[in-house]
């Protein structure tokens, strides 16, 4: 316990000394067409907007788990085609079937909800 307790301590004074070397900036208002693009163009970065590049990031991610869903049905109606009357293979395979599907019911409906809150964030942001 008294091990727990320095380790705490001793992360809570590190991030404090961190957190005393951030600089501050100012409270000027930042417009909606400044969000810090001109900074990345000087250095050689892309000047496209963070919020478009955070979802296509979202919509590539959710596609390649589609992918892995879409696999994931085929391999169990592999074990079901090949089992040849086994009926532990045929149980497998449904197993996996199953799998795949919830686990696509789950990644299209975190698409649909990830979907959904960019665009209100982009509408509220940018109206």
């Amino acid at each position: 316990m008294q091990k727990l307790a320095a380790i705490l301590v001793m992360f809570s004074m590190v991030l404090g000394g961190l957190l005393l070397l951030v600089p501050t900036t100012s409270a000027a208002p930042i417009g909606v067409s400044d969000l810090g693009i001109s900074y990345g163009e000087k250095i050689g970065l892309g000047t496209r907007d963070v919020r478009e590049t955070v979802a296509q990031i979202i919509r590539v991610a959710m596609g390649l788990l589609g992918i892995v869903a879409v696999v994931i049905i085929l391999i169990g109606g592999f074990y079901w085609m090949t089992a040849g009357g086994d009926e532990s293979r045929v149980e497998t395979g449904k197993k996996w079937i199953f799998s795949g599907v919830i686990g696509l019911a789950i990644i299209l409906s975190a698409y649909a909800l990830a979907n959904f809150i960019i665009n209100s964030l982009v509408t509220a942001t940018t109206t």
